[in-house]
């Protein structure tokens, strides 16, 4: 099957997401989509699938084929029979100029299963021995874990397989990570035996993505339609006992601009983008809330050359009472988190009726209420103070960069 067309502004204007039916006929056991459009003037058609049972996958933008078939598929889509009737090819008019963009789409059926063809750009990553763990405060038994609660694999738009992606957590110090592909859960079924490998907890996520703000579901056993308005993501994710996140709320083209009729208890406040922390932006749109967000921190990493951001960078620290996904979103969920730029630099952590500062001599304390005290650390490096204000305490320098907080 091949249909050819050109999509307009207008048409991105009236329904930016356009299911395409296709029918399937009985017998199939390999389905292969390719898109094919002009990228010369800047256009972007994202790419995805759903079968009569519902979603099938997503790649996006990040790529123009993929294959479905009873055993394996190409990351981002979710293997499985092949029923007869009718699908869909749903493709985003993600970006299209006024001039229009030029499209040709082909659909191949079969009846004998291949191995999936990709070229994914592999990135052999070597498991080195972790670091050291830092001796940190305990609270109640609880201790402090180090992770990252954003970052993405082959399954959307990074370069690194799952195994590769855990390798690397590992090599950094990292005690869990969350795997947030964009709009699909195609990486689920991979994480528990990956985890077990590295010794690292992946926790399952997914980054629900828009045009007009990202957000992330940690735990949610099922997808979170993203055609849906954010609102309903929130009651999904929490129907489904799992964790829901603003992302990224001030970041270029993808800063949050959906309406929610309910405040968000979560943000991801510290993201990479964040890279001027003198700037005061994140800390203004987490006060203009009339109630308290947990703040969160993510990498949003891609690819381990660093860009846009090495993963770990920033550390999210979650008290919790064992490095299990239920343990750590529990943590989350009860606002026992902290941000700091790095694994082992600066860090302020709420400790029951004290706040604690570690490896901060010579920082200032920022509390709640905008006053301040300079920290001089004793011999251990650390010191604390009472915790009697609720609210946010954070770290700066002398020039007021932002070097590490806590709920």
């Amino acid at each position: 099957m091949r249909l050819d067309g050109v999509w307009w502004l207008e048409d991105r204007l009236r329904q930016q997401l356009r299911p395409v039916p296709f029918e399937v006929p009985a017998g199939t056991s390999l389905i292969q989509v390719r898109l094919d459009y002009d990228r010369s003037a800047g256009a972007v058609l994202d790419l995805g699938c759903a079968g009569p049972e519902g979603f099938r996958g997503w790649s996006g933008g990040a790529r123009q084929e993929f294959e479905v078939g009873p055993g394996r598929a190409t990351p981002g889509y979710l293997p499985g029979e092949i029923l007869p009737g009718v699908w869909h090819v749903w493709l985003g008019l993600h970006r299209v100029p006024p001039e229009g963009v030029r499209y040709s789409l082909e659909i191949t059926f079969s009846d004998q299963t291949t191995k999936v063809a990709r070229d994914l750009g592999y990135h052999h990553v070597r498991l080195l021995e972790r670091p050291p763990a830092r001796e940190l405060p305990t609270v109640d038994g609880a201790r402090w874990y180090a992770g990252d609660l954003h970052a993405h694999t082959e399954h959307s738009d990074g370069t690194l397989s799952i195994r590769a992606l855990a390798e690397l957590a590992a090599t950094v110090g990292l005690d869990f990570l969350a795997v947030t592909d964009h709009n699909t859960i195609s990486h689920y079924p991979y994480l528990e035996k990956q985890s077990a490998r590295s010794g690292v907890t992946l926790i399952p996520g997914q980054e629900v993505t828009t045009d007009l703000g990202h957000a992330n579901v940690w735990g949610s056993p099922e997808w979170i339609d993203f055609r849906r308005p954010a609102s309903q993501w929130m009651k999904q994710a929490e129907k489904a006992g799992a964790l829901f996140s603003v992302n990224h709320p001030l970041a270029g083209d993808c800063a949050w601009r959906h309406h929610l009729t309910t405040q968000p208890s979560i943000a991801e406040v510290w993201h990479w983008s964040w890279f001027d922390r003198t700037w005061g932006w994140p800390l203004a749109w987490i006060r203009r809330h009339p109630a308290a967000i947990i703040p969160v921190g993510g990498s949003d990493f891609h690819e381990p050359d660093g860009t846009p951001a090495s993963l770990g960078e920033p550390i999210t620290w979650v008290l919790a009472e064992e490095c299990t996904t239920a343990a750590l979103l529990a943590g989350i969920a009860a606002g026992h988190t902290a941000i700091s730029a790095t694994r082992t630099g600066p860090l302020v952590l709420r400790c029951g009726d004290q706040v604690t500062t570690i490896d901060a001599d010579g920082l200032i304390l920022v509390r709640p209420d905008e006053t301040r005290v300079v920290v001089r650390a004793d011999s251990s490096g650390r010191q604390s103070f009472p915790a009697s204000q609720s609210g946010m305490y954070r770290l700066e320098t002398w020039r007021n960069e932002v070097m590490a907080l806590c709920a």
